[in-house]
């Protein structure tokens, strides 16, 4: 048996990136972690963690820190369907793209008691990676399936509207909205992973479009940018519906929208002790998303 104090403080280096960070972390100081992780690598006999900021996990590490994690997964579902006490929190970690976030998925997180979530934010078309990898347990994701070792449930369509402020609208494209003027009127994007704006240009233009843009790793950011004529961006329906409604925004061409469909993924391994989750996330997905087929 391999000393669980000394995997649970391997993966909280890696986790939290440092030593300092995995003590505070832990509740213990980091001279202890130091030890821990000492003792464990002369266990199994070479390196763990490359010393850094951040610290990384070698190969041999990355395999140690996902038998812990699906261990505790397991743990915590015996321990629910034992009705074990004294039982502290599971942490779940999941992967969500920052729309989702922002729109749907706090209100399914909230529903769930008895869990904290670590979250990690990427793009949906790149959140399966985080599956693939095994460095979480579910996730939000563009990705239909089938992925070897976990369940699919389709949630709907979130829909993006191309929006821009009115005056972005007189002064880039008074003219009408034309390829030329949407190539050279600025955009936002939220990172070099998004490519909702390209995917929308390519739609409505009929053929891929270079284009000027910004970049703005925020959701609110992307409305509040739109908002003060930074630039258009793809924003949620769900957060700029009131601008439209009340004229702080325009549909840079409307009525055409673009709908990304979302998929919720986890590891099967996970799937008893996700099952609240998993409820929580059809609920609030049904509320806000569109229905698809």
């Amino acid at each position: 048996m391999i000393d669980p104090g000394q995997l649970a403080a391997l993966a909280a280096i890696y986790r939290r990136g440092s030593f300092e960070a995995a003590a505070s972390q832990l509740g213990v100081t980091p001279p202890a972690v130091s030890l821990r992780l000492k003792a464990l690598e002369e266990r199994i006999g070479c390196l763990l963690i490359r010393r850094g900021t951040p610290a990384r996990a070698t190969p041999a590490g990355l395999r140690l820190i996902r038998h812990f994690e699906e261990l505790s997964l397991l743990e915590a579902g015996l321990a629910r369907d034992l009705d074990l006490e004294g039982q502290g929190p599971v942490t779940l970690r999941l992967a969500v793209n920052a729309d989702s976030l922002a729109t749907w998925v706090i209100p399914a997180l909230a529903e769930v008691e008895g869990v904290l979530f670590d979250l990690e934010i990427d793009d949906q078309s790149f959140s399966q990676d985080w599956l693939k990898r095994g460095d979480v347990a579910g996730a939000v994701t563009s990705h239909p399936g089938p992925l070897q070792g976990c369940e699919t449930e389709a949630l709907g369509a979130l829909r993006y509207l191309a929006t821009a402020s009115p005056g972005f609208m007189t002064r880039w494209f008074a003219s009408g909205v034309t390829a030329e003027s949407l190539a050279h009127a600025p955009a936002i994007t939220f990172s070099d992973k998004d490519r909702l704006q390209s995917d929308w240009l390519a739609q409505v233009t009929g053929r891929p479009l270079a284009y000027r843009t910004h970049r703005l790793a925020s959701s609110q950011g992307f409305v509040d940018g739109a908002l003060a004529g930074l630039g258009w961006g793809m924003n949620p329906e769900a957060l700029v519906r009131d601008h439209i409604a009340a004229g702080r925004l325009c549909e840079v061409i409307p009525g055409q929208v673009l709908d990304v469909p979302l998929y919720w993924q986890y590891t099967r391994q996970a799937a008893g002790i996700l099952q609240p989750l998993t409820r929580a996330m059809r609920r609030a997905a049904a509320g806000c998303l569109l229905r698809v087929g």
